[in-house]
This record gives structure tokens, C-alpha cells and sequence, in this order.
């Protein structure tokens, strides 16, 4: 199925809520809240409204890592936002995220609470706040920031654009698949030239830009997104390969990647986490046993 060719965009659109697709049940064309609803609070100075989508995974692996690093700082709250569900659009997390988007970050250390959101600028926050995970040199950091941006900017094209078309659309269209994938592969190549050359993406450290890349390249290389692996031929890309396979043995990634998860094994999804402990004793497959 190739899809129609005789559409003509009308010349006032109008939303029609029957779409179709995957998420056709939450998209909607206006912002601000659908129900009243407020957010949890945990004991923690941080507090994370987040999913285990590749965005949401970001801000729990740097969490992860700055706890590691001995940040006792960043202790954290990690609540699940059911984003399937609509809890995007509650009151409470309307008002730390008006685009509705996860993950968003409520920072309670100081006097006032501090809202963050988008996971670049979470992302960016914390490393500042912390001063980890940033280099500190003017041509490094400016690398890592560059290579930061270039995730923020590319993740549309994979998630709304490859992803969505190639996985979720209620029908294929091969101009929309083309096109995407394209660039997909496009986007690809651009890293993989970049870690021919450099260990990380900032140069010799890892850093915040790895781990915003990560979720998404590391996931595409690895066959996890969208099952879209031999499609994109993924094992052309050995250097974006190398990369992802040192980062995920990290144990902080490890963690940071099943915060928040309701998908794959059970030992794998840790539905909500609010100590180091829940690791160990709070994920699925603990909780459904017996």
C-alpha cells in the first residue's frame, strides 16, 4: 500500500479527531491542560515526570551518573507519566511542562522550585548545576554543546518523521517512508564520520551529548527502534556500533535506562524510583512475583 495521491490540502484546515495511527487518541492541535491533576512530590531535591522513551531516558541516565560521581544532589523522584493515558495533559504537569512533552524536571533544592523542561535544556541544567558531564574547556564544551543541539534538532526526523511513518501511520506512504528514511540514514553517517575520529562525541570525554545521542543512534544501531534494523542496515554504521556498545556497559546507563519503563523484560522496567535500592527490589518482575 503506497497510500493516496489525490489528496488536495482543503484550504482551511480542520481537525479531524478520527486520524487513525498509534497516537491518534492524544494528539491534538491546541495546547494546556485536558483535567485537573496534581503532580506527586517525592522527599527528594528533584523530581522527574518522565517515560522511558528516548527522550525520557536521558535525563535518568545523566541522574544516574551524576549519583555515581558521588552527587548526593541529585537524588531524585522518578514518576511514571503514562503518556498513552493522557498524564501529559494534567493541570500539575501542564504547569512544569506547557508543551505537554516528557520528560519535565521540577528542581525543589533551592527556595523557590525551578521547572525544566525539554531534555536538552534538562539536560544542560544539570550538568551545569553539578559541573559534571560538561567539559570545561571552551572548544570541547562548545563540540559537546554543538553535538547536543544537533540531537535536539534531528529528533523529529527520527521519532515524527522516520518513526512515525516507517512504524506507527495507519498507512504506509512511500514518499513519507522515503523521505525520512533518507535522512535517518543521513543522520547516521553524519555521527558515524564523527566517532570514526573521536572516541565520544565531544572528543575524548563522554558527555552530555553522548547521552543525549544515545537513546536515540545507540537505539537505532542496536536494533531497539521501531524493529527498524535491517531496514536501515544498521551494522554499516561500526562506529556509531563501538559507541553504543561502551555506553551501554555502563552500569549508570543500565539504570538510567529502566527508570520509568513499561516495556520489555520485567526486570527491566522499574515503573517509578524514589531510592537506589528499588533497583533491586522494585522492579516488575519483583513486584509480579508470587
Amino acid at each position: 500500500m503506497t497510500g493516496s495521491s489525490d489528496y488536495t490540502p482543503p484550504p482551511i484546515w480542520t481537525w479531524e479527531k478520527e486520524s487513525g495511527g498509534r497516537f491518534a487518541s492524544i494528539n491534538r492541535p491546541i495546547a494546556g491542560p485536558t483535567h485537573e491533576k496534581e503532580l506527586p512530590v517525592g522527599r527528594h531535591p528533584l523530581q522527574l515526570y518522565s517515560l522511558a522513551t528516548p527522550n525520557g531516558q536521558k535525563v535518568a541516565i545523566l541522574l544516574e551518573e551524576l549519583l555515581a560521581l558521588g552527587h548526593t544532589g541529585a537524588e531524585y523522584d522518578a514518576w511514571l507519566i503514562r503518556i498513552g493515558e493522557g498524564d501529559q495533559f494534567g493541570s500539575g504537569f501542564v504547569k512544569v511542562n506547557p508543551n505537554s512533552k516528557i520528560p519535565a524536571l521540577l528542581d525543589r533544592s533551592g527556595p523557590s522550585p525551578v521547572r525544566v523542561f525539554e531534555s536538552g535544556a534538562i539536560l544542560l541544567y544539570l550538568a551545569e548545576k553539578f559541573g559534571a558531564f560538561l567539559p570545561k574547556d571552551a572548544g570541547a564544551r562548545a563540540e559537546a554543546l554543538s553535538w547536543l543541539f544537533w540531537q535536539m534538532g534531528s529528533a523529529p526526523y527520527l521519532g515524527g518523521g522516520f518513526g512515525h511513518f516507517y512504524a506507527y501511520a495507519p498507512e504506509k506512504i512511500r514518499y513519507a517512508i522515503d523521505r525520512f528514511t533518507m535522512e535517518t540514514k543521513r543522520l547516521l553517517d553524519v555521527i558515524d564520520r564523527r566517532l570514526a575520529e573521536s572516541e565520544y562525541l565531544a572528543g575524548s570525554e563522554y558527555s552530555i551529548a553522548d547521552i543525549a545521542a544515545f537513546p536515540w543512534y545507540g537505539g537505532l544501531a542496536k536494533g531497539w527502534l521501531y524493529n527498524a534494523g535491517e531496514f536501515l542496515q544498521v551494522q554499516e554504521y561500526k562506529n556509531v556500533l563501538r559507541w553504543a556498545d561502551a555506553i551501554l556497559e555502563r552500569p549508570a546507563v543500565q539504570r538510567g535506562r529502566k527508570v520509568n519503563r513499561t516495556s520489555g523484560e520485567l526486570s527491566d522496567q522499574l515503573h517509578e524510583r524514589h531510592d537506589a535500592g528499588d533497583f533491586e527490589t522494585r522492579t516488575q518482575d519483583k513486584l509480579t512475583a508470587g
